[in-house]
């Protein structure tokens, strides 16, 4: 079943378009951390852009529809940088998210009563939250030479909930089981 209101289906396409170049953006800088020394580093955005991965199949799909062509605008950072940097603009992109984007997305969804929008908008909001403090870690080791120390990354793959060393028996955001959670 597709969006019913237009606004709604806007915020889905930006959504879905941020979402989709933060994945491989996240690909990318993983990369170039693993390049620089921070294999962990590295590991942790190969987790986080497969959470966007999750978080842009899941605008796709509340999307619906036929096909059409749709232009979308989304904001993101460009180019490579330092780990360091690379991380910054990783921390303001979700912040952006947590602070201005899924707040108002999620509010239109719930006053238009788009109940899919709306869980996807959720989803993405609260794995944002831990991601925006995920890259917080990461930065801080990185500016003092360090790598990350973790033993995996947890990934749900319904929701993008990502943590690290061990995964919950449920998922705190959408109940997903444990034996579900992709490792990194």
């Amino acid at each position: 079943m597709s969006v019913k209101n237009a606004m709604t289906a806007d915020f889905l396409r930006s959504a879905y378009g941020g979402e989709s170049m933060a994945h491989m953006r996240y690909l990318i800088w993983g990369k170039m951390a693993e390049k620089e020394g921070f294999s962990n580093i590295g590991r942790l955005f190969e987790a986080i852009a497969y959470a966007e991965q999750v978080h842009a199949g899941n605008h796709f799909k509340e999307i619906g529809g036929g096909i059409a062509d749709a232009t979308v605008t989304a904001g993101a950072v460009f180019g490579p940088c330092k780990t360091v940097d690379n991380l910054q603009g990783a921390i303001n992109g979700e912040l952006h998210e947590v602070e201005q984007m899924y707040p108002v997305y999620l509010n239109a969804a719930e006053f238009q009563n788009e109940a899919g929008a709306k869980r996807s908008f959720h989803f993405a909001l609260e794995a944002e939250k831990i991601h925006a403090d995920l890259f917080k870690q990461a930065q801080d080791a990185a500016k003092a030479g360090k790598d990350m120390e973790f033993e995996k990354v947890y990934v749900c793959p319904v929701c993008g909930h990502t943590i690290l060393n061990n995964a919950p028996d449920n998922c705190p955001v959408c109940g997903a089981k444990k034996d579900m959670y992709k490792a990194f």
